[in-house]
């Protein structure tokens, strides 16, 4: 069984589905591989590339996103950076080219007619929205003939729904540039048929600096679209019923093609031993596992599985170890300075969960809280390679309140809590340094969470739930402003 895909749901979802069909299907009609992501030289996920061609001269890069000039984005492909043909050989480079404009013909179609019944769809619900609107305003001009409860639920659905109004007009717009840059396509392709017969009446290297143009265009926009800010998290899919009350299991964001192992570690301490299942389906149907025993037990719940090692941090120490599975050796050890540890800052569940690593889109973090921030909560970025902390932030969030926190796209969002009813309602934004407070809805199945976590790979959040080991998939909305460019 795979990882569940990113549900669809209420109109935010529209856009997030756009954004997973233009990264996974669009690429596979075009012949390419689907985008992955890459380890840098850093160990950080390198998204500015689109997907990597076998011969980088030969073959199209396909991307996200290009961006218009008004800041909005699009979904495209265009040609790779060629060396410079000379004259004599023009007529056979300008054939190539031709050759590959032709042959995007049926993706952008294709594209094209997902983006008009997802308009429709969007136009729809815009409709539904403006009538409850003016149904709100008739309800709010005679409200005193209605019950107070009545007025109040209306209202507060009203102001629910009232920002997805621009958000649908944005969404009209943007489907409007996709038809625009179908007509560019086209265009380009018209251009190459003159040049086969007319050499000469376009001049190649002009040619070329327009698709080098469109490139520069999509690298823009692409890393925007990656990512988003969350906006809904699904209801809970059970995988299995196993261990104790605490623990953790996850899957590496940056195993390769084919490699879907889950890794899974039971308690909060003194425990040394990682369990590797070959797939999702072993881990739900068997008890086939590899054991691996670290070298030294590990701390809390807020282990990472990335790029084929586990960071943990070691039992009663503010030591993160990297542990690598390949060769079954310590490759690298740090200690996070100040960070509280043995129970001095944990989660409000407690578990020695003082020092929280993540992975995001973005690469590797931790969480934890320090004597100096008076116990609240403060983000570092790490180098996955050498553990040492690229830059930190400080929040005004208590550690010891949260009930536990996640990772997505350069956020932390935090829930209010680990027992009973939870939500999750407070964000930090790494990219301006600022926070807000939310109120996305969490269902808490199992009644006790230990561990919570974001996949970037998957799109979806892993839970230990009181022995259970549980998935959700999230929604996130993508807002492309050219400031943000």
């Amino acid at each position: 069984m795979s990882v569940p895909l990113l549900k669809i749901g209420v109109v935010l979802s529209t856009m997030a589905m756009i954004t997973n069909w233009m990264s996974q299907t669009l690429p596979s009609l075009v012949g390419l591989n689907t985008t992955k992501l890459a380890a840098a030289p850093g160990g950080i996920p390198d998204r500015s590339t689109g997907v990597l061609p076998a011969n980088p001269e030969e073959s199209w890069q396909v991307y996200s996103s290009a961006q218009d000039s008004e800041g909005r984005c699009i979904c495209t492909v265009v040609a790779p950076q060629q060396t410079m043909c000379s004259r004599d050989a023009r007529t056979k480079q300008l054939r190539q080219l031709l050759e590959k404009v032709q042959n995007m013909t049926q993706s952008i179609q294709v594209l094209d007619q997902r983006t008009q019944r997802d308009l429709q769809y969007v136009e729809k619900m815009e409709i539904q929205l403006r009538g409850l609107e003016t149904k709100f305003r008739q309800v709010e001009e005679s409200h005193k003939q209605n019950t107070a409860k009545q007025y109040k639920a209306i209202k507060a659905k009203m102001e629910e729904l009232r920002p997805l109004i621009p958000v649908l007009e944005e969404y009209k717009a943007d489907a409007k540039l996709v038809l625009q840059f179908k007509e560019e396509v086209q265009n380009l392709t018209s251009v190459l048929n003159e040049l086969q017969e007319e050499m000469g009446a376009y001049d190649y290297e002009e040619l070329q600096s327009r698709v080098s143009n469109l490139e520069e265009r999509l690298r823009a926009c692409m890393q925007k679209l990656a990512c988003g800010k969350l906006t809904g998290i699904s209801d809970p899919i059970t995988i299995k019923t196993s261990g104790s009350r605490f623990g953790s299991w996850m899957t590496d964001p940056l195993a390769p093609e084919g490699d879907t192992r889950v890794w899974y570690m039971d308690g909060y301490h003194n425990n040394r031993f990682v369990r590797e299942y070959k797939s999702m389906a072993d881990f739900m149907n068997s008890d086939n596992f590899t054991s691996h025993r670290l070298p030294h037990p590990w701390s809390g719940t807020g282990q990472v599985v990335y790029n084929g090692s586990i960071y943990f941090n070691k039992f009663q120490s503010h030591i993160i170890i990297k542990f690598d599975f390949k060769t079954s050796s310590i490759s690298k050890s740090r200690q996070l300075d100040y960070a509280g540890y043995n129970n001095m800052y944990h989660y409000a569940w407690g578990g020695h969960s003082d020092i929280d690593l993540m992975v995001d889109e973005g690469g590797l973090w931790a969480v934890y809280a320090t004597n100096q921030n008076a116990g609240n909560i403060v983000i570092s970025k790490l180098n996955p390679n050498t553990l040492q902390i690229m830059r930190s932030w400080t929040t005004n969030h208590p550690k010891r309140s949260a009930g536990e926190a996640f990772m997505i796209c350069g956020t932390l969002y935090v829930t209010n809590g680990y027992a009973g009813g939870t939500k999750v309602y407070y964000a930090f934004h790494t990219n301006s340094s600022t926070y807000e407070y939310i109120d996305i809805a969490f269902q808490n199945k199992y009644s006790h969470i230990s561990m919570l976590d974001y996949n970037p790979k998957d799109r979806a959040l892993y839970a230990w739930n009181n022995g259970h080991q549980v998935l959700y998939n999230v929604t996130l909305f993508h807002v492309i402003r050219s400031e943000e460019l």
